[in-house]
């Protein structure tokens, strides 16, 4: 009789416990969980980046989402000509990715059978919408780690994420400051370096042009030229070769 007065509470209390809602312990953020997206367009551009891959002869890479993507437009296409194209550039940007996405096509072809010298990598804005500071440098965290272990005789330049909005108040260009504070723990100047030229794109005031970001988030040709410029002399550096000379505007 005594182990059956012990033995009731304790089923009801398992039973009760099984009906509590679960708590996550330590599980990963989504920003670190590789996942494909659903858009054609998305699985076109993909297979793009893949059979660019296979091509080979590629000395640097720019992964990111649609700020690196539209280099190809318009606004980029001849700063880039006259920066990376001589540097035999790959442009492995997609619009619209998260640190998710890039993580996926990391692991699915975009990086398959290259050996760059440098890989430069900017990403983490399309997550500030739904995914804390935190996230997203853990998201920035995982493509850098899963880029050193793929390509380790790859130098990685992490550029801190861009500013967004058209002031300081901005609550994405707040986030991705945050994120950005983290995401410069990365450098080790070795094999990852970290470059924040956010300052760049912005007036004293900490105001954004759209003469800089015509929607306060994507590059004019202006917006192009100030991000080639600002990186050329640390990208040349970390590819053992000489700095571009300077495009006129």
């Amino acid at each position: 009789m005594v182990r059956g007065r012990v033995w009731i509470p304790v089923v009801a209390a398992l039973a009760l416990w099984t009906n509590l809602p679960r708590i996550a312990i330590g599980d990963e953020p989504a920003t670190v969980k590789p996942v494909p997206r659903d858009d054609q367009k998305w699985k076109d551009r993909q297979a793009q980046l893949n059979a660019r891959a296979k091509q080979g002869d590629v000395d640097v890479i720019f992964l990111g989402d649609s700020i690196t993507h539209f280099w190809e437009r318009e606004e980029g296409k001849a700063i880039w000509d006259w920066y990376f194209a001589p540097r035999k550039a790959m442009n492995a940007g997609i619009s619209g990715d998260r640190t998710q996405h890039l993580l996926w096509r990391l692991e699915h072809g975009n990086i398959d059978g290259i050996k760059p010298r440098a890989a430069v990598i900017m990403i983490g804005t399309n997550n500030s919408g739904d995914d804390s500071s935190k996230d997203i440098a853990a998201g920035v965290k995982a493509i850098v780690e899963k880029v050193r272990q793929a390509l380790p005789d790859t130098k990685v330049l992490v550029l801190g994420i861009f500013p967004r909005g058209p002031n300081a108040n901005d609550a994405n260009r707040k986030k991705n400051s945050a994120a950005n504070k983290i995401i410069k723990k990365l450098h080790n100047g070795k094999m990852i370096y970290y470059l924040d030229i956010s300052a760049k794109f912005l007036r004293p005031d900490g105001t954004l042009s759209k003469a800089i970001m015509h929607d306060h988030l994507h590059l004019t040709q202006r917006g192009y030229q100030i991000w080639a410029e600002s990186i050329d002399a640390k990208l040349a550096n970390l590819m053992g070769e000489k700095p571009i000379p300077k495009r006129q505007r």
